[in-house]
């Protein structure tokens, strides 16, 4: 039996450096629809192919430019600043083990799926400085390790959801430069307690976007042109209701004038 025992453990270690090396069906998918939804002018991820796709980690090693592996699978995603147009894949949601994902800087555009809320282990999402579109995803609450969210420089609509002041890990936040409306969460701009606060930088550049830490918004004072308008048009109703007034004072004093020449005539007839 003793004899054996370099060739079992031989077998053992031989099996455990291919199990290292085999690709995450959950990976393999993720990574092929993600390249499928990229557009890539500059050919930055020509090393993205399929093959590799099947076989992307050997245990802490990646053979994929800008992704990370830790244990066998995808740890980290960052494609910042390449180019890169098209929008993001929903399949993204199958690097269960990604941890952060980083397309800033590019020219992406379209919606932020709402199936990132299942990269449970998601820390950091960085997503700024590109063309998307649409609402946060309120299901980002989900990713509850998030420390980090940066969305600014992008062309995001509607309101910050209340649900991300849930988000107690959350230390970065940045929506700066959107489209975004309503009022600030104070779940988010007034966090309390021990929880990190953000400042008026993380809102500003939203036009219709309002409450603390922004500073109050500013009435709205007359332009010069709506002033030298009410001007002009106060002149003109004054003009009229004057030339209003001098013509009825004129009728007046015409029919007064007529009656006293009447009267007149009737005194100097003589009686027949």
């Amino acid at each position: 039996m003793g004899r054996w025992r370099p060739l079992l453990f031989l077998s053992l270690l031989t099996c455990a450096s291919l199990r290292l090396s085999w690709s995450d069906p959950n990976d393999e998918l993720c990574l092929t629809k993600l390249s499928q939804s990229f557009q890539d002018p500059t050919r930055a991820l020509q090393n993205w192919t399929k093959s590799i796709f099947s076989n992307p980690c050997s245990g802490f090693t990646s053979y994929l430019p800008g992704a990370t592996c830790n244990n066998g699978r995808i740890y980290k995603l960052s494609l910042t600043n390449l180019s890169l147009q098209g929008s993001i894949s929903p399949y993204l949601s199958n690097c269960t083990n990604l941890q952060t994902l980083d397309l800033s800087s590019n020219a992406l555009s379209g919606p932020i799926p709402s199936d990132l809320q299942y990269l449970v282990n998601l820390a950091v999402l960085n997503l700024s400085t590109n063309h998307l579109t649409g609402e946060i995803p309120p299901q980002l609450t989900l990713c509850a390790y998030l420390n980090v969210i940066d969305l600014h420089e992008n062309l995001l609509t509607g309101q910050i959801p209340q649900q991300l002041g849930l988000l107690v890990r959350l230390s970065a936040f940045d929506v700066s430069n959107n489209l975004l409306l309503g009022p600030i969460p104070v779940s988010l701009g007034n966090r309390s307690g021990s929880l990190p606060r953000f400042n008026a930088s993380s809102f500003e550049g939203n036009k219709d976007l309002y409450g603390y830490p922004l500073p109050p918004m500013k009435s709205k004072g007359l332009s010069v042109m709506a002033i030298v308008g009410i001007g002009l048009a106060s002149g003109f109703a004054s003009l009229v209701v004057s030339f209003t007034g001098v013509c009825i004072w004129l009728k007046i004093s015409e029919r007064k004038m007529a009656i006293e020449e009447g009267n007149k005539i009737s005194q100097l007839m003589p009686d027949y």
